[in-house]
């Protein structure tokens, strides 16, 4: 065939570097695309989910399309043309995703479910149908006459490329000032001097392309700041006056008319000059123990709520942030926020903090966040009040709130009064919920008052929103009997490895829009029974193996989250680490692959659902320790350790698969590539947006374990009948 390589080491050589290097590019170009939507579409898991979701969806159909692949005239010209295209994509999608967002949708509006699919299918078909294509490509041109194993070996190869793409991006989100479009250089440039390698190597007149889009591209990040010019798009009216980034994400600060607001990940954290929001987070739960000595504050205090709380005579404050670039970044357009020395800061997870602390606490003030995610949700849970409990002196108050109240009770919004309530009511045996412009939630174990008003003025302390006035309009008995009545004694209770609360923020932010959420489950229902309708008995394992290493995956990352706290670089270690667990999997069956057949691959389909057994179990052990330091340092190693086992025996499959199901080079990879992304798709939709919130950790690893012994039993009866 045209175009093929001539198999010599050298010629292979360069192709073996070309894959792996697409490798790299692709975990790159994933995480800071993924990122990137997530911040201009200030999402939750759902919308990660989504765009996950879609980026799987799609690269799985470009592997598809590659089984035309067979009928290219030129297909070393095709790939230095995908190569070239790869480059140049992403930074094009950023910045039109950046520049059309307040064209097509409402400046500061929410996006619905629909409009997030929509949107991010738009966005992300070019570079991922692409991407696809070229797995299928790649393998077509590796063949030459090796047959099966060239599938195989671009899955090793890619795998490879992966790993270093993780350890590179891990490295790189370290640097607060690289933004997404200096990262996407980086993946940009290796891709065309990709291409201009194979171009070489192939004798194409492409080179001459690539060398024109690589002087084009350097020029333009010469000459243009596209990541400011982009940015401003998102903000008219405002000033941006910092921006940079974090191992915790991005983190944007504009000005206008004299406020500034912090934006972080998409998401304004909050305003300057916001006095009701900041009189409301301290003096409800102040006002109940006027005289305390030492106060916690969890998050938000660079908004003013810790220079606040100092208006008590007595107060010492201990306030924990977990991104130490906003410590930095208010330091200096916000010095007065925490220049009292009564103030004591400390840049950590909060979650981590109180459990690790030594101190105990009159009041602890939790501002964060409404649970949308599952990482926020921590701080919603009843280990969580508990472990609040053991910090506080005998009759302390904890504060906290959600929700937006506006006369209207909602049947979602009394879902979360009701879990959260019942929740609290667990841990502590008195528990006061006041209607404010959110609920919220005082829980103590002495007494607490609703004459907040009488408790301020008796302090002597002037406030401009919460006052008397202001107070009987709130907390009329209309309001307050309203929230008592979604107060239901039979919720159930949000759990550390069963958040609830979450899924019912998921439905209370989907009551927003016209999608529901059973809609948008009963859409991935069908593509799951379709699947499974059409797949043939190793499709069948590879797509059930897909999902389930999805599924399994996202369960490990939220009990890392949950038994650690909130440290993103080591979450992208587990990632890494489950790139490493693929690459050896793999490299493995490629070099026993003549030993192994169908029923081997069974036994690693019955392998995988002990695997899911077994998660569940040790996550759980991990969690009953202790609250000391000795639990996040088991967790540390353990995890990790989970997640390059998990890999290894789903790399193990992937070229046996490809043996046990061969026909020819371009049909089986598309089919296998399409039944692994599909699978990996729906598992990280459905788990992330459903199974876990709604279900749990451990009937999530059930039902994974379910459907791979399930795929064991089908391809072991048929490797049985066909006799392999």
């Amino acid at each position: 065939m045209t175009g093929r390589f001539d198999g010599t080491r050298g010629a292979r050589a360069v192709l073996f570097v070309a894959i792996c290097g697409l490798g790299i590019s692709a975990f790159m170009t994933q995480l800071t695309l993924m990122r990137e939507l997530l911040a201009v579409f200030s999402g939750n898991e759902l919308v990660l989910g989504i765009v996950l979701g879609n980026w799987l969806l799609l690269t799985g159909l470009g592997a598809y399309l590659g089984r035309t692949a067979g009928r290219l005239r030129d297909p070393a010209g095709m790939l230095i043309a995908a190569q070239v295209a790869i480059a140049v994509l992403p930074v094009g999608q950023v910045f039109l995703l950046r520049a059309l967002r307040n064209q097509v949708f409402l400046p500061g509006a929410a996006v619905g479910v629909t409009e997030t699919v929509v949107s991010c299918l738009v966005l992300l078909a070019p570079y991922c149908l692409v991407a696809g294509y070229l797995l299928t490509l790649a393998s077509l041109l590796l063949a030459t006459g090796r047959g099966a194993a060239s599938i195989g070996q671009v899955y090793f190869l890619d795998n490879v490329g992966d790993v270093l793409g993780g350890l590179l991006f891990s490295v790189l989100i370290l640097f607060e000032r690289l933004d997404h479009f200096s990262i996407l250089y980086i993946p940009a440039a290796l891709n065309l001097a990709l291409a201009a390698t194979v171009a070489v190597a192939f004798r194409r007149r492409l080179l001459l392309a690539a060398a024109v889009v690589s002087v084009l591209l350097v020029g333009l990040a010469w000459r243009y700041d596209l990541n400011r010019v982009s940015s401003q798009l998102l903000f008219p009216g405002q000033t941006i006056v910092y921006q940079g980034n974090s191992a915790y994400g991005s983190l944007l600060v504009t000005r206008a008319h004299g406020q500034y607001n912090f934006v972080g990940n998409g998401v304004v954290l909050f305003s300057t000059h916001n006095v009701g929001v900041v009189e409301e987070t301290v003096h409800y739960a102040m006002a109940q123990r006027p005289l305390a000595r030492r106060v916690l504050l969890i998050s938000g205090g660079v908004s003013g709520t810790a220079r606040e709380i100092l208006r008590y005579p007595r107060a010492v404050v201990d306030y924990v942030e977990l991104d130490p670039l906003i410590l930095r970044v208010a330091a200096r357009y916000l010095p007065e926020s925490l220049a009292d020395p009564r103030i004591r800061v400390f840049a950590s997870d909060g979650r981590r903090f109180v459990r690790q602390s030594g101190e105990r606490y009159d009041v602890v003030i939790v501002d964060v966040p409404d649970p949308s995610t599952s990482q926020i949700n921590r701080f919603y849970t009843r280990e969580f009040f508990a472990e609040v409990a053991r910090r506080l002196v005998p009759d302390g108050v904890l504060c906290l709130s959600l929700g937006h109240y506006e006369n209207y009770m909602s049947a979602e919004l009394a879902d979360l009064v009701a879990v959260t309530s019942a929740t609290l009511r667990r841990e502590f045996d008195n528990l006061l919920m006041l209607p404010a412009s959110e609920i919220y939630f005082l829980a103590s174990d002495g007494p607490l008052t609703a004459d907040v008003a009488g408790r301020i003025e008796r302090q002597g302390i002037r406030t401009e929103l919460v006052n008397r006035h202001y107070l009987e309009a709130t907390l009329s008995p209309d309001r307050l009997a309203a929230v008592a009545r979604a107060a239901r004694p039979d919720a159930p209770i949000n759990r550390d490895f069963n958040p609830l609360l979450y899924y019912y923020h998921l439905r209370y932010w989907m009551s927003q829009f016209r999608t529901r959420l059973g809609l948008l489950e009963a859409a991935l229902a069908g593509l799951l029974l379709i699947c499974l309708l059409r797949a043939r008995p190793v499709s069948f394992a590879i797509f059930t193996t897909g999902l389930a290493a999805s599924a399994l995956e996202v369960v490990l990352l939220v009990g890392f989250q949950i038994l650690v706290g909130c440290v993103y670089y080591q979450v992208a270690i587990i990632v890494t680490m489950f790139m490493i667990g693929l690459g050896i999997g793999s490299w493995t069956m490629n070099r026993h692959l003549g030993r192994w057949g169908g029923r081997g691959l069974a036994g690693l389909e019955f392998g995988m659902a002990v695997y899911a057994l077994i998660v569940p179990a040790v996550l759980l052990g991990l969690g009953r320790i202790g609250s000391g330091a000795i639990q996040p340092a088991a967790a540390q190693v353990v995890v990790p350790m989970l997640a390059l086992l998990l890999a290894v025996m789903v790399g193990l499959e992937f070229p046996l698969a490809g043996k046990t199901a061969f026909r020819t080079v371009s049909e089986t990879a598309a089919g296998l590539y399409t039944a692994d992304y599909l699978g990996a798709a729906l598992g990280a939709l459905w788990v992330s947006t459903l199974l876990i919130p709604l279900l749990g950790v451990l009937p999530v690893c059930l039902l994974a374990a379910g459907l791979n012994l399930l795929s064991g039993g089908v391809v072991y009866w048929s490797s049985v009948r066909a006799g392999a």
